[in-house]
Order: C-alpha cells, then structure tokens, then sequence
C-alpha cells in the first residue's frame, strides 16, 4: 500500500474530527503516491472514489464538492484564496485560444478516463503575453468553470531575500497542489523563472528554479499549475518543456475590441453608438483598458442622472485611457 504512516495517522485524525475535506485530501495524497510509484491502477481507483464521495455529498445536500478552503500557516502569507464564479464565456478570447481553453476543461473533466489508460491531462499551463490582455482572468475563468478555489502564489512572500528559504517555500506551495485540487496561479512568473545563464543570476537562484522545474514535473493532475508572464523572452528555456499548453495572448482586435466594451455595457443603452465610429479610438488598448474607459464611461452617465452611454461618452473615455499611456 502506498500510504505510509503520515497519511494513515492524518486519515484517523480526519474521520475522527469529521473532516471530510481532509480525509479527502489525504486520500488525494495517497493516489499521487501511488501514481508516482507506479501503481497506476490503484490511483486511478482511489481517485474515483474520493470523486464519487463527493459528487455524493452534493447531491444529498452534504459538503459542497470542492472544500471552501483558506490557506493556514506559513501558506497563509505564500498563497491568496478566491473562488471565481466567471466562466471563459464572460471573456472576449480569439477562436484559437478559446479552443485550447477548453480542451483543458475538456480533458480535466475526462480525467480519469485518460488516467485509465496511463496518460494525463493538461494541468501545467503557461499564459504569455502583454499585461491587461486576460491571463489572470483565464486563471479565475478555469477555477470558475471547474468549481474549484483559485490560489494566488504571492511571489512578494515566496522570493525571500535569504534564497534558500526559497526552495522550502516553494516546496509547501506544491505540497498544497498535491493536496487540495484548485487552480494555483504563479502571476508575474519572470520574476522566479528567469534564465538561468543570466549575467545577474547566482548559483542559489539556479537552484531556486531547478527545485521549481522538479517540482512542476510531479505536480499532480488533479490541480492546475497556471503561470503568466508579460516577459516570456526572460524565461529559462528549460521551463517551456514543462508546461503541457503554452497560450500566447495579444492586444485585441477591432472586433474583439468592440466585443469587450459591449460586454461591460450590457446594463447600458448603447443604442446610439455608433460601433464602428468607436473602433479606431479602441484601437492599441489592451482589454483591460477597454474595460476601465467602458466603466468610466458608464459611470458618468450615470452620475448625470442618465443610463445612456452615446458615443461622446465612450470616446472621451478611451481617449482619456491613450493620453494616460504618455503621462
């Protein structure tokens, strides 16, 4: 049996107390264990089990299926809790990144059916590309639509400047990954994923991120692993081997431009906007920047007693958003 006396004493102590997360959990442990030592059949079983436990309990109004979880001691200053209720439909993606995004979703959801014939799905993601373009949100839209909580790696509590404690943080991050199941997002990734060969690096930083390259090869497939970088030229060479999908975002078309602000005015009356008018002021505002002059825009209107949103309105704004780019 792959447990060893951790895991059975942790087990007890969880039915004792009723703590079905955490005997849930344990249990989770013990399948990536068995995985790991080649005991494929085993882990598969015992994760359906824990799967069917839960999916149970939701129906009959028990626990909900994913733990309602904050992380506790020293993870507690290393990782930020949330759980997302967005999906990938409340994001304006093109058709070739929405279509990656959803064979994720696609083949988590068939997790053990590939498992049972010894392969994995995609569960290590890199997201590049220019800030304000949605890779933070693609994170929260994965956690939403597979109900799982969202874990934020605060990269100002994980970089100590004592590098060696580093590598022990990093190492309880993915001791929660194999843990409890959720989307981990490490934000701003060039900071810990940097080359190697870099003229500034040192020998402890090499080894900071060659314990991050062993640990991504063992996390687990129950949770996400999800890293985004504005800079992916920084990055070690070695770390795009590892992730299992690379999604490369970009400014937003004029379409998708018009697509975004739509969106965030959907409470509005737009009627008398004239849509292709607007393009060219949208143009090289990322979307989130589109976002920020909708809602400037639609809180002045509202302000001034109004729920229209005409075409002056949303031009001042996006205006406003370009002079702020040469402040």
């Amino acid at each position: 049996m792959a447990a060893n006396a951790d895991h059975l004493k942790a087990l007890v102590r969880a039915h004792a107390s009723a703590d079905d997360d955490l005997f849930y959990s344990v249990a989770l442990q013990v399948a990536a264990k068995s995985a790991r030592q080649g005991q494929g059949k085993f882990a598969v079983e015992l994760r359906e089990l824990v799967e069917a436990a839960r999916t149970k309990q939701s129906r009959t109004g028990g626990r909900a299926a994913t733990p309602v979880v904050q992380p506790r001691g020293e993870l507690s200053s290393l990782l930020t809790a949330g759980y997302p209720d967005i999906q990938l439909d409340d994001m304006t993606l093109d058709s070739e990144l929405r279509a990656s995004l959803d064979r994720v979703l696609h083949e988590q959801r068939q997790r053990a059916r590939l498992e049972r014939f010894g392969f994995t799905p995609v569960h290590r993601i890199l997201l590049s590309g220019p800030p304000g373009t949605g890779k933070s949100m693609t994170a929260a839209a994965l956690a939403g639509e597979l109900k799982l909580p969202l874990f934020t790696i605060r990269l100002d509590g994980l970089i100590s400047r004592f590098m060696g404690e580093t590598a022990a943080k990093l190492r309880l991050v993915f001791d929660a990954v194999a843990q409890t199941r959720a989307v981990y997002l490490f934000d701003e990734f060039d900071a810990l994923g940097a080359e190697r060969a870099a003229g500034n690096d040192v020998g402890e930083a090499r080894r900071i991120l060659n314990s991050f390259l062993l640990f991504l090869d063992e996390a687990p497939s129950e949770s996400l692993v999800v890293a985004g970088t504005n800079h992916h030229q920084l990055l070690d060479r070695a770390l795009f081997r590892r992730f299992d999908m690379i999604a490369t975002y970009g400014p937003p078309t004029a379409e998708e431009a018009v697509q975004v602000i739509q969106r965030r005015l959907a409470g509005m009356d737009t009627g008398t906007v004239r849509w292709d008018a607007v393009t060219d002021s949208a143009c090289g505002l990322s979307h989130a920047e589109l976002v920020k002059a909708a809602e400037a825009a639609a809180k002045r209107a509202i302000l001034t007693d109004r729920d229209v949103v005409d075409e002056q309105l949303l031009l001042a704004a996006l205006a406003e958003r370009h002079a702020s780019h040469h402040a």
